[in-house]
Protein backbone atom coordinates (compact mmCIF):
# COMPACT_ATOMS: atom_id res chain seq x y z
CA UNK A 1 0.00 0.00 0.00
CA UNK A 2 3.28 2.56 1.22
CA UNK A 3 4.72 1.38 -2.39
CA UNK A 4 1.53 2.74 -4.40
CA UNK A 5 0.93 5.54 -2.20
CA UNK A 6 4.25 6.46 -3.78
CA UNK A 7 3.30 5.88 -6.98
CA UNK A 8 0.85 7.91 -6.86
CA UNK A 9 2.61 10.58 -5.40
CA UNK A 10 5.05 10.89 -8.09
CA UNK A 11 2.57 10.70 -11.00
CA UNK A 12 0.67 13.58 -9.29
CA UNK A 13 3.86 15.67 -9.19
CA UNK A 14 5.15 15.18 -12.29
CA UNK A 15 1.26 15.90 -13.88
CA UNK A 16 1.53 19.00 -11.32
CA UNK A 17 5.24 19.91 -13.29
CA UNK A 18 3.44 19.14 -16.66
CA UNK A 19 0.60 21.35 -15.91
CA UNK A 20 3.16 24.21 -14.88
CA UNK A 21 5.40 23.92 -17.58
CA UNK A 22 2.43 24.62 -20.18
CA UNK A 23 0.82 27.54 -17.94
CA UNK A 24 4.78 28.78 -18.31
CA UNK A 25 4.71 28.43 -22.54
CA UNK A 26 1.26 29.63 -22.70
CA UNK A 27 1.98 32.77 -20.87
CA UNK A 28 5.46 33.28 -23.14
CA UNK A 29 3.30 33.53 -25.83
CA UNK A 30 0.90 36.28 -24.30
CA UNK A 31 3.80 38.20 -23.13
CA UNK A 32 4.77 38.01 -27.16
CA UNK A 33 1.27 39.11 -28.30
CA UNK A 34 1.20 41.88 -25.38
CA UNK A 35 4.70 43.34 -26.25
CA UNK A 36 4.08 42.92 -29.73
CA UNK A 37 1.03 45.34 -29.50
CA UNK A 38 3.54 47.90 -27.65
CA UNK A 39 6.14 47.55 -29.81
CA UNK A 40 3.69 48.63 -32.76
CA UNK A 41 1.98 51.62 -30.74
CA UNK A 42 4.64 52.98 -29.21
CA UNK A 43 6.76 53.12 -32.68
CA UNK A 44 3.02 54.75 -34.32
CA UNK A 45 2.75 57.17 -31.60
CA UNK A 46 5.34 59.60 -33.06
CA UNK A 47 3.98 59.76 -36.89
CA UNK A 48 7.42 61.90 -37.61
CA UNK A 49 9.52 58.70 -36.73
CA UNK A 50 6.90 55.83 -37.69
CA UNK A 51 6.06 53.51 -40.09
CA UNK A 52 3.99 55.76 -43.15
CA UNK A 53 0.42 55.06 -41.98
CA UNK A 54 -0.61 54.60 -45.47
CA UNK A 55 1.86 51.78 -45.71
CA UNK A 56 -0.16 50.32 -43.18
CA UNK A 57 -3.18 50.53 -44.08
CA UNK A 58 -2.54 48.86 -47.55
CA UNK A 59 -0.25 46.16 -45.97
CA UNK A 60 -1.23 42.51 -46.60
CA UNK A 61 0.12 41.99 -43.20
CA UNK A 62 2.60 42.44 -40.42
CA UNK A 63 5.57 40.54 -38.69
CA UNK A 64 6.31 41.94 -35.18
CA UNK A 65 9.32 40.72 -33.40
CA UNK A 66 9.63 41.86 -30.07
CA UNK A 67 12.46 42.68 -27.97
CA UNK A 68 14.89 40.79 -29.70
CA UNK A 69 18.10 40.62 -27.30
CA UNK A 70 22.12 41.44 -28.85
CA UNK A 71 23.42 37.83 -28.10
CA UNK A 72 21.05 36.29 -30.31
CA UNK A 73 22.51 38.45 -33.25
CA UNK A 74 25.88 38.46 -31.98
CA UNK A 75 26.27 34.79 -31.87
CA UNK A 76 26.48 32.82 -35.23
CA UNK A 77 22.53 30.96 -34.74
CA UNK A 78 20.49 34.98 -34.53
CA UNK A 79 16.93 34.25 -33.82
CA UNK A 80 14.24 35.91 -32.71
CA UNK A 81 10.54 35.28 -32.31
CA UNK A 82 7.32 36.82 -32.66
CA UNK A 83 4.23 36.83 -34.76
CA UNK A 84 2.35 37.11 -37.79
CA UNK A 85 -1.11 38.81 -38.59
CA UNK A 86 -2.92 39.19 -41.85
CA UNK A 87 -5.50 41.50 -42.96
CA UNK A 88 -8.74 39.74 -45.18
CA UNK A 89 -10.56 40.81 -47.79
CA UNK A 90 -12.86 43.01 -45.46
CA UNK A 91 -9.94 44.80 -44.29
CA UNK A 92 -10.16 43.12 -40.08
CA UNK A 93 -7.52 41.80 -38.57
CA UNK A 94 -6.51 37.90 -38.02
CA UNK A 95 -5.54 36.00 -34.96
CA UNK A 96 -1.97 36.25 -34.44
CA UNK A 97 0.24 33.43 -35.68
CA UNK A 98 3.07 33.01 -34.35
CA UNK A 99 6.85 32.65 -36.12
CA UNK A 100 10.90 32.81 -35.63
CA UNK A 101 13.55 34.66 -37.33
CA UNK A 102 16.49 32.92 -37.97
CA UNK A 103 19.72 33.73 -39.61
CA UNK A 104 21.27 37.22 -41.63
CA UNK A 105 22.22 40.34 -41.04
CA UNK A 106 20.73 43.11 -39.29
CA UNK A 107 23.81 45.50 -39.29
CA UNK A 108 24.32 48.44 -36.58
CA UNK A 109 21.90 46.62 -34.37
CA UNK A 110 24.60 44.33 -32.94
CA UNK A 111 25.99 46.61 -30.32
CA UNK A 112 22.40 46.98 -28.98
CA UNK A 113 20.98 45.79 -26.17
CA UNK A 114 17.76 44.81 -27.92
CA UNK A 115 16.12 45.39 -31.28
CA UNK A 116 12.48 45.38 -32.22
CA UNK A 117 11.72 44.49 -35.85
CA UNK A 118 8.66 44.97 -38.02
CA UNK A 119 7.93 43.38 -41.34
CA UNK A 120 5.44 45.29 -43.50
CA UNK A 121 4.22 42.46 -45.97
CA UNK A 122 3.10 44.43 -49.13
CA UNK A 123 1.87 41.31 -51.11
CA UNK A 124 -0.70 38.24 -50.85
CA UNK A 125 2.33 36.48 -52.59
CA UNK A 126 5.08 37.54 -49.22
CA UNK A 127 2.02 36.73 -46.64
CA UNK A 128 1.81 33.06 -48.94
CA UNK A 129 4.80 32.43 -48.56
CA UNK A 130 5.60 32.56 -45.26
CA UNK A 131 2.30 30.43 -44.65
CA UNK A 132 4.03 27.72 -47.14
CA UNK A 133 6.41 27.33 -44.25
CA UNK A 134 9.76 29.03 -44.62
CA UNK A 135 11.05 32.45 -46.35
CA UNK A 136 14.15 33.49 -47.31
CA UNK A 137 14.55 37.19 -47.11
CA UNK A 138 15.93 38.58 -50.11
CA UNK A 139 16.21 35.34 -51.81
CA UNK A 140 12.52 33.76 -51.71
CA UNK A 141 11.01 37.41 -51.13
CA UNK A 142 12.35 41.13 -51.87
CA UNK A 143 12.81 42.93 -49.22
CA UNK A 144 14.31 46.28 -48.28
CA UNK A 145 14.55 49.05 -45.60
CA UNK A 146 11.39 50.90 -45.55
CA UNK A 147 10.72 54.98 -45.54
CA UNK A 148 10.00 56.61 -42.71
CA UNK A 149 7.97 59.54 -41.12
CA UNK A 150 4.00 60.51 -42.08
CA UNK A 151 4.83 59.75 -45.85
CA UNK A 152 5.81 57.22 -48.04
CA UNK A 153 6.80 59.68 -51.15
CA UNK A 154 10.67 59.13 -50.08
CA UNK A 155 10.65 55.81 -50.78
CA UNK A 156 12.95 54.49 -53.46
CA UNK A 157 12.10 52.70 -56.91
CA UNK A 158 13.56 49.27 -54.68
CA UNK A 159 11.80 50.01 -51.86
CA UNK A 160 8.46 50.49 -53.92
CA UNK A 161 9.27 47.22 -55.91
CA UNK A 162 10.14 45.07 -52.95
CA UNK A 163 7.26 42.58 -51.73
CA UNK A 164 8.40 43.34 -48.02
CA UNK A 165 9.75 46.41 -46.16
CA UNK A 166 11.86 45.98 -42.68
CA UNK A 167 12.04 48.08 -39.89
CA UNK A 168 13.78 47.64 -36.58
CA UNK A 169 13.98 49.66 -33.04
CA UNK A 170 17.08 49.69 -30.99
CA UNK A 171 17.62 52.22 -27.78
CA UNK A 172 15.10 54.62 -29.08
CA UNK A 173 16.18 54.90 -32.24
CA UNK A 174 13.70 53.99 -35.52
CA UNK A 175 14.18 52.94 -38.76
CA UNK A 176 14.55 51.17 -42.02
CA UNK A 177 16.50 48.26 -42.00
CA UNK A 178 18.22 45.28 -44.53
CA UNK A 179 17.22 41.61 -43.44
CA UNK A 180 18.89 39.98 -46.57
CA UNK A 181 19.71 36.50 -45.83
CA UNK A 182 17.53 36.50 -42.82
CA UNK A 183 15.07 33.23 -42.35
CA UNK A 184 10.81 33.42 -41.45
CA UNK A 185 9.32 30.26 -40.28
CA UNK A 186 6.31 29.23 -39.01
CA UNK A 187 6.82 28.24 -35.02
CA UNK A 188 4.13 25.31 -34.92
CA UNK A 189 5.16 24.34 -31.23
CA UNK A 190 4.03 27.98 -30.11
CA UNK A 191 1.07 27.84 -32.47
CA UNK A 192 0.21 24.25 -30.97
CA UNK A 193 0.57 25.16 -27.06
CA UNK A 194 -1.37 28.70 -27.51
CA UNK A 195 -4.36 27.41 -29.82
CA UNK A 196 -4.24 24.23 -27.93
CA UNK A 197 -3.66 21.53 -31.10
CA UNK A 198 -1.62 21.52 -33.82
CA UNK A 199 -3.03 23.39 -36.76
CA UNK A 200 -2.22 25.04 -40.25
CA UNK A 201 -1.36 28.80 -39.88
CA UNK A 202 -4.21 29.24 -42.61
CA UNK A 203 -6.41 28.23 -40.61
CA UNK A 204 -5.47 30.45 -37.62
CA UNK A 205 -5.36 33.61 -40.18
CA UNK A 206 -8.76 32.47 -41.55
CA UNK A 207 -10.65 32.56 -38.41
CA UNK A 208 -11.73 28.81 -37.81
CA UNK A 209 -9.51 28.97 -34.24
CA UNK A 210 -11.14 32.78 -33.32
CA UNK A 211 -9.68 32.54 -29.58
CA UNK A 212 -11.33 35.52 -28.02
CA UNK A 213 -8.44 35.93 -25.24
CA UNK A 214 -7.88 39.42 -23.94
CA UNK A 215 -4.19 39.72 -25.14
CA UNK A 216 -5.67 39.35 -28.48
CA UNK A 217 -8.22 41.97 -27.64
CA UNK A 218 -5.50 44.38 -27.17
CA UNK A 219 -3.84 43.73 -30.12
CA UNK A 220 -6.77 44.39 -32.49
CA UNK A 221 -7.17 47.29 -30.62
CA UNK A 222 -3.90 48.45 -31.44
CA UNK A 223 -4.32 47.41 -35.25
CA UNK A 224 -7.86 49.17 -35.37
CA UNK A 225 -6.17 52.43 -34.10
CA UNK A 226 -3.22 52.64 -36.13
CA UNK A 227 -3.54 49.97 -39.43
CA UNK A 228 -7.32 49.90 -40.38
Amino acid sequence: MKRWRMVFAAVGLLIAALAGTQAWAESKQVREIDNSAIVLKEIMSIPEKGIPPALLHDAHGLVIFPGVLKAAFVVGGRYGTGILVARDESGRWSDPVFVKLVGGSVGWQIGADATDIILVLKSAQSLEGILKGKVTLGADAAVAAGPVGRSAEAATDVTLRSEILSYSRSRGLFAGVSLEGAGLLIDKGANATFYGKKMPPRDILSGKVAKRSPEIIRLHDVLKQYAQ
